[in-house]
């Protein structure tokens, strides 16, 4: 059963273009990985794949419309999953009103257990995104990855 997850709305502090950019090549992600996980992490311009806890993960573009959609879908994975990054302009001149959906193959037990979870991720990554963007340094714990 696929689960739907829709994110928030952020205005983050930067231009349309410049963020779907630093986005479109997922090389960028891998500054954001914790020291311990760095050489488990294999990454191009087109995908990326992190092995954390004896579990791969490993997802790639499939998706590029410029400045506006990044559509990314798992390519290892022990659940299937497809995002979207939406990147909107905003009221304000040099922001962008950015956004994620989500689409997860869960069993029910695992939609029950974890769909919350989901939901209060993908909305924290946004807000983190929008605080970082204002100035903010990064706030993700390294001991829950």
């Amino acid at each position: 059963m696929t689960a739907h997850y829709v994110s928030r709305h952020g205005e983050v502090a930067k231009p349309r273009e410049t963020l779907y950019m630093a986005f479109t090549d997922l090389r960028n992600f891998q500054r954001f990985v914790p020291p311990q996980y760095q050489a488990d992490i294999v990454a191009d311009f087109d995908s990326l794949r992190i092995c954390v806890q004896g579990f791969a993960v490993a997802v790639r573009v499939d998706v590029r419309q410029p400045y506006e959609l990044i559509g990314l879908g798992s390519a290892e994975s022990p659940v299937e999953f497809a995002a979207r990054l939406h990147f909107d302009a905003a009221p304000l001149p040099g922001k962008t009103d950015f956004w994620i959906e989500l689409d997860v193959n869960l069993n029910f037990m695992m939609k029950t257990m974890f769909g919350n979870k989901i939901q209060q991720g993908l909305d924290k990554l946004v807000a983190e995104l929008v605080r970082v963007s204002e100035g903010g340094a990064p706030d993700f714990p390294a001991e829950n990855l």
